[in-house]
């Protein structure tokens, strides 16, 4: 008996098949398995206790979602708001304030969330809070990101995204690398945004990828034993 060339095809394709559905399922397994590690990282620092803001170091994966502390007075003639964050389905932003250290270095601090019908615009003078007090914030350290490709007008006093350089500009004065994320103090007036918390790691889809590849190639054992069976039995009768 000799198989056709429909049945060597079906063979070949399904060992084609089977090799590339199993390589990205390792894949995504692998993925996995980084993914833990890496939440294990920012669980620990997370987990630590509080240094300085100023004394993290310049590599900004080194420092992120490292527990600090900056002690300092809000500038709030400068504060800013970062449009298009929700909250449990409500339109909102982020508050972003200048927090003025010894010696005229400036970190901003993400206050949290407040509540805007266009998730764009506040009345930033409402959200003062110890204003004119020397204060100690305590949050974690997250990286800048993003680049603000369309800028919003100047009078709205709201950023688009995290970018550091347009922060810069619309405080008009230089930012530190890292900016802080406030967690101390619990939402006790009508002048604090609600905090945002420390963030939720997830493993993310690797592990639901993982399995829709193994069942690939588990569909394309099956089929492709089907296929060349029925081959052989085509094969033999004729």
């Amino acid at each position: 008996m000799r198989l056709s060339r429909k049945t060597l095809f079906a063979i070949v394709l399904t060992l084609v098949g089977v090799a590339t559905f199993t390589r990205l399922g390792f894949w995504q397994l692998g993925r996995l398995a980084e993914r833990r590690a890496y939440n294990a990282l920012l669980e620990e620092r997370l987990a630590g206790p509080p240094v300085a803001v100023t004394s993290l170091p310049a590599d900004s994966g080194a420092g992120h979602y490292r527990r600090v502390s900056v002690r300092g007075v809000f500038d709030f003639s400068a504060q800013l708001a970062l449009a298009a964050r929700s909250s449990q389905g409500s339109p909102g932003v982020h508050v972003l304030t200048p927090l003025r250290l010894a010696g005229d270095t400036i970190v901003v601090v993400n206050r949290g969330w407040v509540y805007s019908p266009d998730a764009q615009t506040i009345d930033l003078t409402r959200w003062r809070e110890h204003d004119g007090d020397t204060i100690a914030v305590i949050g974690y350290a997250e990286t800048w990101s993003g680049r603000e490709t369309a800028p919003l007008a100047p009078a709205l006093r709201t950023v688009r995204t995290l970018d550091s350089a347009a922060v810069a500009v619309r405080i008009g004065a230089p930012v530190l690398t890292y900016y802080v994320v406030q967690t101390s103090d619990p939402v006790v007036s009508a002048t604090t945004p609600a905090r945002l918390g420390e963030p939720t790691l997830d493993e993310g889809s690797h592990r639901n990828y993982a399995i829709q590849w193994f069942s690939f190639t588990l569909i394309a054992v099956i089929g492709g034993a089907l296929l060349v069976r029925q081959g052989v039995v085509d094969g033999y009768g004729s």
